[in-house]
């Protein structure tokens, strides 16, 4: 009877079949009805290929026999593993194949279908490290703080690895949630009197609740599936506003936040694993994992930390160009505008630069504009508007047909409502069977958070000037703009006076990326304990100071630099000083 294996995950290590005895040992109880005399593949289709003499680990078949009878399965899944002479294998080799295949086949035979061997491979490659590690240990610590006790050197935890604005105590604008209130709870709408003389709401806020409801019915009920009809036209004329050229509703998409767009359009535009993104590095992880759950290629364009994370067309031509001598279907490129992580905001002519090269390959553009309104150096530019300038100065050009998705999102800005899930992306040049095809992907998921839609009309369009709410609406936005940038600015002279650390002119967004030179003992520690340098570095400041913030690997980096990825949203400045404090002790340390 040929010898079966369990799969296991040591890369490269090979059995030497010949050395294999003839008697095979079982795991007891993997066959309770007898070893079977058939092994097929995980897909049932194939019979597994035969053991020879340099058969990898990796690849040793893993027998399935699902056996079947009126639809109910009355076997189970076997599990073997050889367990004869494995000459020139060491004894605990031996053991770990051993007690994988044992572990596996208790699982199998308890009931549970799935475990983390046979579950999606691109799902578990996938990486997010804005949610990873560390964040998952800050939140161990925030419990055990919220528990009572206080044992930490430190008595909160700052959360600076997401933006996530209200968390750290950004206040909701007060026309925003009025409206809301009531789009949530119509009864309220009966007594006006009250609403205005007892409880400070405005005469616009609540004519505001009532068109709303009067056009979605109730927040309640599904929306079509690219959104409420009437926020998309609210969108439409907001674009206009402010590129100054047309848009129409039937381009635009609500979507659960901005991510969603993302997923989106990236399930739409690739076609097969051979398919490539142009992906910024340092990058929103969002793309990347995308990209590995999709098995499509990100091909990795640098930007120039020299000039303030500014784009350079001669990279991202290198990177473009060595995908292609690959054979990979490069189609769209992604831009962060402002920059995620980076705050860097993108000048005209480099927006005009990365459209001409897009006209001249044939690259959809996704330009990923969430951060629109956090622009702290010159004005934000949008890549639309570009495009639809650069089709008037060359009517015969064809940029008339450079495809462009733009995305914005509630989450970030003033408004900083990232609960409510609210979003859209606008399609540009796009083709009207291509788009029928996003509308039918956008259905199966039904449609947006309706409330999410609602915040997006008031975002796009929100309080004017001689309008009730307008006062405290331009007194809570200006406010809550002046903080973010005093904020940033201070946390940017904090980076300057810390030893090793650079870090540019914070521009945009919600984040600063510096620059850390760390001591080479403090890289050998890194790697005693399995991680990156940044890793180490990033865990020992939230072991010390409660400050969660996100390691440059987790966005990519040029080999041989460390970063990380601060908000400056948190109030106050005592956590700031905290890092200061301690990035000395910890350069003192590993000196």
């Amino acid at each position: 009877m040929a010898p079966y294996l369990m799969r296991v995950a040591r890369r490269g290590t090979t059995i030497n079949n010949s050395a294999l005895s003839h008697s095979t040992r079982f795991i007891p109880g993997a066959f309770p009805r007898g070893p079977p005399t058939t092994c097929t593949d995980v897909s049932g289709l194939a019979p597994a290929p035969p053991l020879t003499a340099t058969t990898p680990l990796s690849s040793a078949a893993r027998c399935f026999s699902s056996i079947t009878s009126a639809g109910k399965r009355i076997g189970v899944i076997p599990v073997a593993v050889v367990m004869g002479q494995l000459s020139n294998q060491p004894q605990s080799q031996q053991q770990q194949v051993c007690n994988m295949a044992s572990s596996s086949s208790s699982t199998l035979s308890s009931g549970r279908r799935l475990n983390i061997n046979n579950i999606n491979p691109h799902v578990k490659a996938a990486k997010y490290a804005v949610r990873g590690e560390l964040a998952v240990k800050s939140e161990e610590y925030r419990a055990y703080l919220q528990g009572g006790l206080t044992d930490l050197p430190f008595s909160e935890v700052i959360s600076a690895n997401i933006g996530n604005p209200q968390q750290l105590d950004q206040k909701p604008i007060t026309f925003f949630r009025q409206v809301l209130s009531l789009l949530e709870n119509p009864v309220l709408l009966e007594k006006e009197d009250v609403l205005i003389n007892h409880l400070g709401y405005k005469e616009d806020a609540i004519e505001r609740a009532k068109k709303l409801l009067k056009v979605v019915g109730s927040v309640g009920a599904y929306s079509a599936s690219n959104g409420v009809p009437a926020i998309r036209q609210s969108i439409a004329d907001f674009l206009e506003r402010r590129d100054g050229f047309s848009a129409s509703q039937s381009d635009i998409y609500l979507s659960a936040g901005a991510s969603s767009g993302v997923n989106t359009l990236l399930h739409v535009i690739c076609k097969d694993s051979n398919t490539g993104i142009l992906v910024p590095i340092p990058q929103y992880p969002l793309y990347t994992a995308s990209l590995a759950v999709l098995d499509a290629q990100c091909v990795e364009y640098h930007l120039d930390e020299s000039k303030n994370w500014g784009t350079d067309l001669d990279i991202i031509k290198q990177s473009y160009e060595a995908a292609k001598a690959k054979g990979i279907d490069v189609r769209a490129i992604v831009i962060i505008n402002p920059g995620n992580p980076t705050g860097a905001s993108l000048s005209e002519e480099d927006i005009r630069s990365v459209i001409e090269f897009a006209r001249q390959e044939h690259l959809v553009i996704l330009a990923d504009e969430v951060y629109q309104t956090n622009v702290f150096i010159g004005e934000f530019v949008s890549f639309k508007k570009v495009l639809r300038q650069l089709q008037k100065e060359q009517p015969n050009a064809g940029f008339d047909q450079v495809e462009l998705a733009s995305l914005h999102s509630v989450s970030k800005g003033m408004v900083g409502e990232c609960g409510h899930r609210g979003g859209y992306f606008e399609l540009v040049n796009f083709d009207p069977e291509v788009q029928q095809e996003i509308y039918k992907f956008v259905s199966i998921m039904l449609c947006a958070p309706v409330i999410g839609q609602c915040l997006v009309d008031l975002m796009v369009n929100p309080p004017r000037s001689g309008q009730p709410s307008y006062p405290l609406y331009k007194k809570e936005y200006g406010a809550i703009y002046d903080g973010l940038k005093e904020r940033a600015t201070a946390l940017h002279k904090a980076f300057e006076q810390m030893e090793g650390v650079e870090c540019g002119s914070p521009q945009g967004s919600m984040y600063l990326f510096p620059t850390i030179n760390l001591p080479p003992k403090a890289a050998e520690a890194a790697r005693s304990e399995g991680m990156t340098p940044d890793e180490f570095y990033c865990m020992r400041l939230l072991e010390a100071t409660g400050v969660c913030v996100v390691p440059g690997s987790g966005f990519g980096q040029k080999d041989g630099s460390l970063h990380f990825r601060t908000t400056f949203l948190a109030p106050g400045t005592e956590w700031v000083g905290s890092i200061v404090k301690f990035h000395k002790e910890f350069m003192d340390k590993y000196r």
